[in-house]
């Protein structure tokens, strides 16, 4: 499966300022097999090392000098480490001795030209372990290392590992305003239909397109399991009945403000929160934080305990709450049987990553608690200088009483819809709100399987008007 995160490697494959790089992200969403396929278009030799399928192999790393390791590992693996032609992976770093992560800073100093990538899934619970229990912080090579995330596959990654190429080609094409032809509207939102289902981890997603909904089913089991199997891995005071209620819960609250109470009313709240935090170091959970929305960036004044939360993946979220493949992908109008919450956990997944490969992922709603005004809007971006809200429907039409009243509190004059009709664009409208004031905005509607290129249109939309 070809991921976009390919062409940012071979980016950095040729940088001359390159740093060893840390790929970042959940358990299974493909970190080994992007960084071996990766190694097989782009070197002559590759040494992966897993520290968890082979941890005496920490004892290569002992020496603080990088012509000492790179000579152990080349008489281990009878493989050459040379600058520029061997990309060396280290996998799992997280169950390591603290000093291979140390090693990364030798590498970048005296060994700049080999190109080095790690993968860890849980290793923030090793740097929050030290930072909890007192000991000395975890020597990290500030400055010497960098990050890359990767996320499940996004909609158009999982077009073009259907084969559906053509269909990302016209995608990354669309101008806004150009009419989109019923059969391309059609073929587009029955692939959408099933990747909310299917969802985007590689394995369930490659289980599906070979096998069939079945095939997928015991795929996206197997993954929840193996998450559930991580929980001893989190660090010895992680409550693991707390996080399980946690991670059945949170499928069945996406697009709803998290309340803990509403989990488990005999648990504390700070307890709970705390299994939250606990999965969200594991990538399997996010937030989505408040923010005032007052100007850029988006992020300023942010409150992390006031958020929506997300699961790791659309699919999985399905799964979790039982809806069938098969029947969700039935249904005529399917979007019409209480499936919002899952087309808000689709553009919110596709949101979490929108911004650079090295940017922490993140996403914003806003919250607005009073009696007689409250409002919600489901997702916060930044395009240029301009904040601009992002509604989810999961039908045709739907009611924008919350965004007409933040359009008017923020004094914006621009917003987008994501629903599943066909893409237009009002001009110059005017509304009113719930406390009858009103105000004139323009309104991008945007398909669902669109997600991928919001901003892009968002600017296009913006410049033209």
């Amino acid at each position: 499966m070809k991921r976009k995160l390919e062409e940012k490697l071979e980016e950095w494959k040729e940088r001359t300022n390159r740093h060893p790089l840390i790929l970042r992200g959940a358990r299974q969403v493909g970190k080994t097999y992007l960084v071996r396929e990766f190694a097989r278009s782009s070197f002559v030799h590759f040494v992966e090392i897993n520290f968890e399928e082979n941890p005496s192999l920490v004892k290569l790393f002992a020496s603080k000098n990088p012509e000492v390791i790179c000579e152990l590992i080349a008489a281990r693996f009878s493989i050459p480490v040379k600058d520029g032609e061997t990309l060396l992976f280290l996998d799992e770093l997280q169950a390591a001795e603290p000093y291979v992560f140390e090693s990364l800073r030798y590498f970048y100093e005296k060994r700049p030209g080999l190109h080095v990538v790690a993968a860890g899934s849980l290793l923030e619970f090793m740097l929050d372990a030290a930072a909890q229990d007192g000991k000395k912080a975890f020597p990290m090579p500030v400055g010497r290392i960098e990050y890359m995330y990767l996320a499940p596959l996004d909609f158009e990654e999982f077009l073009d590992a259907a084969g559906k190429k053509g269909l990302v080609e016209w995608l990354g094409k669309y101008q806004v305003g150009e009419e989109v032809p019923e059969a391309l509207h059609n073929e587009l939102s029955l692939w959408f239909r099933r990747y909310l289902v299917v969802g985007g981890m590689p394995a369930a997603a490659k289980a599906y397109l070979e096998g069939g909904l079945e095939e997928a089913e015991r795929e996206q089991d197997a993954i929840l399991t193996t998450c559930h199997d991580d929980f001893p891995k989190y660090g010895r005071r992680a409550n693991a009945e707390l996080l399980q209620k946690v991670f059945l819960a949170v499928p069945q609250m996406l697009g709803k403000k998290m309340i803990y109470s509403h989990i488990d009313r005999e648990e504390k709240s700070n307890e709970m929160s705390k299994a939250f935090s606990r999965l969200a170091l594991a990538r399997i959970v996010s937030r989505v934080c408040h923010t005032p929305a007052n100007g850029i960036p988006v992020g300023a004044g942010a409150d992390a305990s006031s958020f929506k939360p997300l699961f790791l993946d659309v699919g999985l979220a399905c799964h979790a709450v039982g809806l069938r493949l098969d029947d969700f992908l039935d249904e005529k109008d399917f979007m019409l049987a209480n499936k919002g919450e899952i087309c808000e956990q689709f553009v919110g997944q596709h949101l979490l990553c929108s911004g650079k490969e090295y940017e922490t992922p993140t996403a914003y709603c806003w919250i607005r608690e009073a009696r007689g005004a409250s409002a919600e809007v489901d997702y916060i971006i930044q395009s240029g200088s301009d904040i601009v809200p992002v509604e989810v429907k999961g039908g045709k039409t739907g009611s924008l009483k919350s965004l007409n009243f933040f359009l008017n509190e923020k004094h914006c004059g621009f917003a987008v819809r994501f629903n599943i009709d066909q893409p237009s664009l009002l001009v110059d409208a005017e509304v009113a709100d719930s406390l009858g004031r009103t105000c004139r905005y323009s309104l991008l509607s945007l398909p669902m399987y669109m997600v991928c290129q919001l901003k892009r249109l968002v600017l296009a939309a913006k410049k033209g008007l």
